[in-house]
C-alpha cells in the first residue's frame, strides 16, 4: 500500500509538471487572483476524475488474464514514458472563461480540471497504477497529492514557479520512471 501511494505520488507529480493542467491552474491563478477557490476546485476535480479513472484500473485486472495484463500494463507505461517527452500546450483561450458568472470561481475550476484531465496522462497513469497495485485508495489518493504538488505551487507562485523549474528534465525523469515501472512490470518484478 506504501509503495502504490508513493509511486503514484511521484510520477503523477512529475508527469503533471509542464502539462495542461498545470498550465490552465497558472491561467485560472492570472485571470482570478483567488488561489482558495481554485485549489479547492483543482482538488474536487482530481479526486472525481481519479477515482473514476482507478476504479477503471482496477476493474481491468480482473477483466484481464494476468499474463495479458502484465504485457497491456508494461506497454502502456512505456507509450507513457514516451509520451511524457512531448510537452503539452494550452491555448490561451482555454483559459479566458469570461467572468466568474453564478458558477464562481470554484465552479469554474472544476469543471475546467475534470474536463481538461479527461484522456490526460496523468488519468492514464491512473489507470495503469490502479491496474498495477492492489489499493486503489492508494493510488487515487497518491496521484491526487501527486497532482496537488505540482498544481499548487502553480496557483499560489504563478509563472515565475514554471520559469524555474526545468520542465524538459522533469518530463525526461517521468519518462524514464514511466519506462523503468514499463520494463518491471514486463519482466515480471513483484508479481
Amino acid at each position: 500500500m506504501t509503495e502504490a501511494f508513493l509511486v503514484s505520488t511521484g510520477v503523477v507529480a512529475l508527469g503533471e509538471i509542464g502539462d495542461k493542467t498545470q498550465l490552465l491552474a497558472l491561467l485560472l491563478a492570472a485571470r482570478y487572483r483567488r488561489p482558495l477557490p481554485i485549489v479547492a476546485g483543482i482538488l474536487v476535480a482530481t479526486l472525481a476524475n481519479h477515482a473514476g479513472a482507478g476504479a477503471l484500473g482496477s476493474w481491468i485486472t480482473s477483466a484481464l488474464d494476468p499474463r495479458w495484463l502484465r504485457w497491456v500494463l508494461g506497454t502502456s507505461f512505456i507509450a507513457v514514458a514516451l509520451w511524457m517527452l512531448v510537452p503539452d500546450q494550452v491555448d490561451a483561450a482555454e483559459g479566458d472563461r469570461g467572468a466568474a458568472g453564478r458558477f464562481g470561481i470554484f465552479g469554474i475550476t472544476t469543471v475546467a480540471f475534470f474536463l481538461t484531465e479527461m484522456g490526460d496522462k496523468t488519468q492514464i497513469a491512473t489507470v495503469m497504477l490502479a491496474a498495477r497495485y492492489d489499493s486503489l485508495a492508494a493510488v487515487v489518493i497518491g496521484t491526487t497529492l501527486g497532482m496537488m504538488i505540482a498544481n499548487v505551487p502553480a496557483v499560489l507562485l504563478g509563472e515565475q514557479a514554471v520559469r524555474v523549474l526545468p520542465v524538459r528534465w522533469v518530463h525526461r525523469i517521468a519518462a524514464v520512471v514511466f519506462a523503468a515501472i514499463g520494463v518491471a512490470v514486463l519482466a515480471g518484478v513483484g508479481s
